[in-house]
């Protein structure tokens, strides 16, 4: 499996994201980022992004368990990205919901062909 060859700026354009509340005391909540691979799909590589009060671990193995889980990601999920949010995390819960947006925001207009999550 090699990596998809839109994941260079996929990286860049997390990276270009910060978060205010990093840090900070109350910070308990994370964005996460999965690789989805789905080979009847044109475009067989994609990413799921979520957040969660979890460790991003633990959230990951209950979406493939199916507890409140994302069908894509039950089905399709590869594995954990952390190289693409550690900078960010942990952060408010606040920041969270809305970096869950912007990071699937950003890998669409990156160029990513199937984002998932994001809500």
């Amino acid at each position: 499996m090699g990596e998809p060859e839109w994941m260079p700026r996929a990286v860049r354009a997390a990276r270009s994201l910060k978060a205010v509340s990093a840090g900070q005391s109350g910070a308990g909540h994370c964005v996460y980022v999965i690789l989805l691979h789905d080979a009847r799909r044109p475009q067989s590589w994609g990413l799921y992004v979520g957040q969660t009060s979890r460790d991003p671990d633990w959230r990951f193995d209950q979406h493939k368990a199916g507890y409140k889980a994302s069908g894509s990601v039950r089905r399709f999920g590869v594995r954990l990205l952390p190289e693409l949010v550690d900078h960010l995390n942990p952060m408010r819960q606040w920041e969270s919901l809305e970096l869950e947006a912007a990071l699937a925001d950003t890998f669409r207009a990156a160029g990513v062909p199937w984002v998932e999550g994001g809500h």
